[in-house]
């Protein structure tokens, strides 16, 4: 079962990807036996060029220290934290890993939102996550991709 704080950040990360021009799924099988990512994001360039981003959420320290296979097979790859658990890990944190921090936004600012907002917070890069080789695959990563989006569109909402 999911946390809200995991939900929050799932919907928020969620968002974000789509702002900035990406298709996006969450919880994606990787190939080759490379554990299960998250949320992987899609996008093509304007050269033409497919880059891959994988997200990691964790919300607390004993899910970050958890024994759970950690699929960082993107280009760019990134855990999402709330940021007291950011402040507490980071020393941990491999180099090239990036890190989106979230932050819910107060009562305030959701009181004077000139319309609905779409997300219960907001996400800062606290650090750039360096590009890589793609770990896997294009293609059967493609495949996988897309076999997640139609279970999630055939999967009825929670």
């Amino acid at each position: 079962m999911k946390t809200k704080l995991t939900k929050q950040l799932e919907s928020t990360l969620y968002q974000y990807c789509l702002e900035q021009g990406a298709y996006v799924v969450e919880e994606v099988a990787m190939p080759a036996d490379k554990g299960i990512v998250d949320t992987l994001s899609y996008q093509q360039l304007p050269d033409g060029q497919i880059e891959w981003r994988c997200y990691e959420l964790k919300v607390t320290k004993a899910d970050f220290h958890s024994k759970a296979k950690l699929s960082f097979i993107g280009h760019y790859n990134y855990f999402v934290l709330p940021q007291q658990l950011y402040l507490e890990v980071q020393s941990e944190i491999p180099d090239h890993i990036g890190v989106l921090i979230y932050r819910a936004f107060d009562q305030r600012a959701l009181e004077l939102a000139p319309q609905p907002l779409r997300t219960s917070g907001f996400l800062t890069v606290a650090k750039k996550a360096q590009r890589q080789d793609l770990q896997v695959e294009q293609t059967p990563l493609i495949s996988h991709f897309i076999t997640s989006l139609f279970v999630r569109s055939i999967k009825p909402s929670v």
